[in-house]
């Protein structure tokens, strides 16, 4: 019996050690593991849509909430902030629209004083490949540059895409999402 009380109590402190030490070690590794991923995920996108910076948008990153899913959790906007000595000039963040077979996750990046689009870069979709998939291609995304967001942009202002439709009404509407977005959080984007 008692060797049964020894090994229950042998066996709870190594469980406890070992819990104790997994939690130290997420504690510690979050922060550079989420920056890691960003810095491998999201960066290119943010490299395409936003020019002549001289911070880091990925470290000055800013995070908000904007709202809470069908299920009550929070929303969170990132934005990444594109500085030139010390002034935020443009803001890089996602917007997203259902498209053909799912969401449609579109990088945008903006100029803040002019409220113009920088470019945009689609991050996240799941369109048919050969046809809605050329949303991603650069004859699609470039003419959005340099369009000023006073009204939403519409299909006569961009090069549409034959016979991808939904895919197009999907990019045209995260970035109508988007102009929407900078609109009402504005203040909060550019710090």
């Amino acid at each position: 019996m008692r060797e049964i009380i020894n090994m229950a109590v042998v066996l709870t402190l190594i469980c406890a050690i070992s819990g104790f030490s997994l939690a130290m070690v997420h504690s510690v590794t979050k922060e550079p593991i989420e920056y890691a991923k960003l810095k491998n995920v999201k960066e290119p996108a943010v490299k395409a849509v936003l020019s002549d910076y001289d911070n880091d948008p990925i470290k000055d990153r800013a995070s908000f909430q904007i709202g809470t899913d069908k299920y009550g959790r929070p929303v969170n906007l990132v934005v990444f902030p594109a500085r030139k000595n010390g002034k935020t000039f443009a803001v890089a963040f996602e917007s997203s629209a259902k498209g053909y077979k799912g969401e449609v996750g579109v990088m945008m990046g903006l100029d803040v004083e002019k409220k113009a689009i920088t470019g945009i870069s689609v991050v996240t979709h799941s369109e048919t490949p050969g046809l809605g998939a050329k949303i991603t291609e650069s004859a699609f995304t470039d003419p959005f540059k340099g369009k000023v967001l006073e009204n939403d942009i519409n299909k006569d202002q961009i090069n549409t895409l034959s016979g991808a439709t939904i895919s197009t009404n999907a990019v045209l509407a995260a970035v109508n999402n988007g102009r929407q977005t900078f609109e009402k959080y504005k203040d909060k984007m550019v710090q």
